[in-house]
């Protein structure tokens, strides 16, 4: 696949910043289809070190509140500043996906990439918790680390290899994702797929240098990939 927009960034800066599969290339194959105007008012949920942010903010033109409940904001904010970017496009904060600190209605959109399924498998969280800070008719675009179908009564070897079964509970297939968010009313399901762009994403991450990558490298050799993908789901609350 072709990422102009994530070319912009230094590949050496990327592996620094990423914590799983390549951030920057899931969140422009994500953003190509959601056609959010300049200037809109984004929260990136589980932004992490803020290389999704930095994007959304630099290539997209928009608003960005990079929020996360583990990532130091002070740190973040120079990692925005070393890239020409000020806290008017784009502010970093602490918060709780589950106690998010900021006025219903208050975002045109939310943007979240491999972050959601630690914090939005409860049926209640997205109706509770992150639609009311949203506008109406506003959209929540999510790019969830996922299975093709899902195999928690065998899982596959392979996947043994780096994770526990209590690690890949996080993990679920489409149908999955689709049951648990027709439950919640005042929201409806636009666009849900499969991510492109899953093996590459991975094959960035797995050439990392990191202890974390290289716990991930002994499934991925041994076939992970097969069973897991990346879903792409667009919503829009009514």
């Amino acid at each position: 696949m072709q990422f102009p927009k994530t070319n912009t960034f230094d590949a050496g800066l990327v592996r620094s910043k990423i914590m799983g599969p390549n951030t920057c290339k899931l969140t422009e194959e994500l953003m190509d289809e959601a056609d959010l105007p300049r200037g809109s008012v984004v929260l990136d949920l589980g932004s992490g070190t803020g290389i999704s942010s930095a994007m959304l903010a630099r290539e997209y033109g928009l608003t960005v509140y990079a929020a996360d409940l583990w990532s130091d904001p002070s740190d973040n904010m120079r990692f925005f500043e070393s890239l020409g970017l000020g806290n008017r496009q784009v502010v970093p904060l602490k918060a709780d996906a589950a106690k998010l600190p900021f006025a219903h209605g208050f975002f045109d959109a939310v943007v979240s990439v491999d972050s959601y399924n630690y914090f939005g498998r409860d049926a209640g969280y997205l109706g509770a918790c992150l639609l009311p800070f949203v506008k109406r008719g506003g959209t929540i675009h999510l790019a969830i680390p996922g299975m093709v179908r899902d195999r928690h009564d065998n899982l596959p070897t392979c996947l043994l290899a780096s994770w526990t079964p209590e690690q890949l509970d996080y993990m679920h297939d489409m149908d999955w994702w689709r049951r648990l968010l027709e439950q919640t009313p005042g929201v409806a399901i636009e666009r849900m797929r499969e991510l492109a762009c899953t093996r590459e994403a991975w094959a960035d991450w797995i050439e990392c240098d990191n202890e974390y990558a290289q716990n991930d490298r002994a499934a991925v050799e041994a076939g992970a990939l097969d069973y897991l993908n990346t879903i792409a789901i667009t919503l829009r609350k009514d």
